[in-house]
């Protein structure tokens, strides 16, 4: 190629600088015979021999595949093929192996030589972009390495969470049984305590802890242990207190968001559910009277409001009970809440309205 670039050409000096560049050029170069079979390395610089491991002699006259191996991309191969068979220049990457088998890619542009008669020669410029694929590999490995750790540590966490999720659940399992042993403990002994305070006072208690008893199946129903569905609750609650205090002259309506609260507000809510609505029953429709109780619970921009309201004879015509402690329970649970409460006497009726704060309205 040396004798093609130089002789009987007026560039004869600027050829051989060029010839000269290309065979000390540390990047591996070689020129391919376009007009001859099968197109035979004719030239290859010394970066080229050196890489390959092999000598001029045992490259000159042997197509370029003579560096292809088993793990050489077919696919690519054809589309170089291709390109050299159409006279194209092309740019691929190959893996290729030396002379002693060891394997290197090799990312090549191949270039198309004309002279006065058409094509002429494939020049190809080469690098080795192993140590390009060497990183790739490594950060593949990383990566996979890392999706492994993290799905082995999600599983974990899963798997902790399941066990937390069982086991808070058995503990409201058991602690509802625990309060239905001791709210039926307490009305039989009511049963056997003679009419008057005492036995109101029995059976208040036993009623409370019935209500709590409700709290913790439900939170043992729901498939989340850290929270519970508001609308859900309040239903089987006011369910539970309607069946216990049933009365065809009154009637019990909910208007209830889909709110989900934390599991910790269920204890305190369902007791002052429970005792603003069994109170309003047990007092606020005396002799007879027929009416209403509702309970409304809402979203608001710092947390939920709660309503409960009745029909009845309202706050300043209902007797007097020294015994009784249902709006200071209301008060204390509203506070431990967080929370604020209003009463009001709505002639007829009466209106209790509370507002609780949360940390999240989701």
């Amino acid at each position: 190629m040396d004798e093609a670039l130089s002789n009987g050409s007026e560039g004869a000096p600027a050829a051989i600088t060029l010839a000269n560049a290309f065979a000390t050029s540390p990047s591996p170069m070689l020129v391919t015979d376009a007009r001859a079979p099968d197109h035979p390395i004719v030239w290859a610089n010394a970066a080229f021999l050196a890489h390959t491991g092999y000598g001029l002699d045992e490259v000159q006259g042997r197509n370029c595949r003579m560096l292809q191996g088993p793990g050489t991309d077919a696919a690519e191969v054809a589309r170089l093929r291709d390109a050299v068979t159409t006279g194209r220049p092309v740019t691929s990457e190959l893996l290729n192996y030396r002379k002693d088998g060891t394997a290197f890619w090799n990312a090549m542009t191949v270039t198309p030589v004309h002279d006065e008669r058409g094509l002429a020669f494939f020049f190809a410029a080469q690098m080795d972009t192993t140590h390009v694929h060497q990183v790739q590999l490594a950060m593949r490995n990383s990566r996979d390495e890392l999706e492994r750790q993290v799905a082995e540590r999600t599983r974990d966490l899963s798997h902790a969470l399941e066990q937390k999720t069982a086991l808070l659940h058995e503990i409201d399992h058991r602690v509802k049984n625990n309060l239905q042993v001791i709210s039926s403990l307490m009305l039989l002994k009511a049963r056997r305590t003679p009419e008057g305070e005492a036995r109101d006072a029995l059976e208040g208690m036993a009623e409370r802890i019935g209500a709590l008893s409700i709290a913790h199946r439900l939170l043992y129903s729901e498939e989340d242990s850290t929270h519970f569905a508001l609308t859900e609750f309040v239903g089987e609650l006011l369910s539970d207190i309607d069946t216990g205090m049933a009365d065809d002259r009154v009637g019990i309506e909910t208007r209830v968001d889909p709110l989900k609260l934390p599991a910790s507000m269920a204890a305190p809510l369902a007791l002052m559910i429970h005792e603003l609505v069994s109170n309003a029953l047990r007092h606020a429709f005396p002799g007879g009277r027929a009416g209403r109780v509702s309970v409304t619970a809402w979203r608001t921009e710092t947390g939920m409001g709660v309503e409960v309201r009745d029909t009845g004879i309202g706050i300043a015509q209902c007797p007097p009970n020294e015994a009784g402690f249902g709006r200071g329970l209301v008060e204390m649970v509203t506070r431990q809440l967080r929370g604020s409460v209003r009463w009001a006497d709505t002639a007829p009726g009466t209106r209790v309205e509370i507002a609780i704060p949360l940390r999240s309205t989701s």
